[in-house]
């Protein structure tokens, strides 16, 4: 599988939404127990259930999720590579299963949980940001999120097994940006050629991400409940693909993804008058056209997306 690291060209407007993501994503990990940055409990056993304390507080049960009824959590023994740590009960609070859909979306299990997500975000959630806008954006990334944890609920109703990360907004991101954007050149790490960089097309890159989450939920590589996990990447892939075939399929594409010549649309090319008036932006404007300036508003909205 390769590892996206960049596509081009950069967006025309900062993509502040991603970014912010981003961030809170990260501080809300160093916060926590798991980053090592947070407060160390005294002993090594301690900090394991502090971190499965943490976990079921903030994750996704589909136990809870389906009832919307938090559950009572006997003790139970955590595996580690020093043996098992046997922990305490855990008493579930005030905790309200249904927002837990939200709040797991911020919250990850470790480093490489992190890393990974906000690496997937960073190169795809731009161009994906600057054509929805910021807040449908916004809400895409947040909605889709919570539509996939609960897709992972229901292939496993009775797992008590919490789900934590942004995995299945993001698995919607990259389903947008397939529709949107797929014959755009991604720069790709190939860890079979020893991480050599390579350019392949969006759906080069985002078909293998899809046929491995594929696999991945059939057991193949994984094993336990990990294996329904990956249900969530599936539907919000799924959810965000369908989203963008839904909005954006009769929708022509933006002067700007068509000028580059190295990313390009799925909603098409430009109609005739279009490409006369982005052809008359390079010789200026007609002093005799009254209507120049409610065109060039038009062209502004296009190039800033939808709102």
């Amino acid at each position: 599988m390769a590892i996206p690291v960049r596509d081009r060209p950069p967006t025309p407007r900062a993509p502040v939404v991603t970014y912010a993501l981003i961030a809170i994503n990260v501080v809300v990990f160093l916060l926590g127990p798991v980053s090592g940055f947070g407060p160390r409990a005294a002993t090594f056993e301690q900090q394991v259930c502090a971190e499965a304390r943490y976990f079921r507080l903030h994750g996704a049960i589909p136990a809870e999720l389906l009832t919307n009824r938090p559950l009572g959590h006997p003790s139970r023994v955590v595996g580690t590579d020093r043996g098992p740590v046997v922990c305490a009960p855990t008493d579930p609070g005030a905790k309200i299963p249904v927002r837990s859909a939200l709040f797991a979306l911020f919250v990850h299990g470790g480093w490489l949980h992190l890393f990974g997500n906000l690496l997937f975000l960073y190169v795809f959630g731009a161009h994906v940001e600057n054509r929805m806008g910021r807040i449908r954006f916004t809400f895409f990334y947040l909605l889709t999120g919570c539509v996939a944890t609960y897709g992972y609920a229901a292939t496993a109703p009775d797992s008590v097994q919490p789900l934590v990360g942004a995995s299945g907004a993001i698995a919607g991101v990259l389903g947008a940006y397939l529709w949107l954007f797929p014959r755009a050149r991604v720069t790709s790490l190939v860890p079979a050629l020893f991480f050599v960089p390579l350019r392949f097309p969006a759906w080069v890159v985002l078909g293998c991400y899809f046929g491995v989450q594929g696999l991945y939920l059939r057991g193949i590589g994984v094993e336990g409940d990990a294996v329904y996990a990956y249900a969530a990447h599936l539907v919000g892939f799924a959810v965000g693909f369908g989203y963008a075939w839904l909005r954006y399929r009769h929708r022509p594409a933006a002067p700007w993804r068509l000028s580059s010549g190295t990313l390009s649309s799925r909603a098409g090319g430009l109609p005739r008058d279009h490409r006369d008036r982005a052809g008359q932006d390079a010789r200026g404007p007609d002093p005799g056209d009254r209507g120049g300036d409610r065109r060039d508003r038009g062209r502004e909205r296009g190039l800033l997306g939808d709102r």
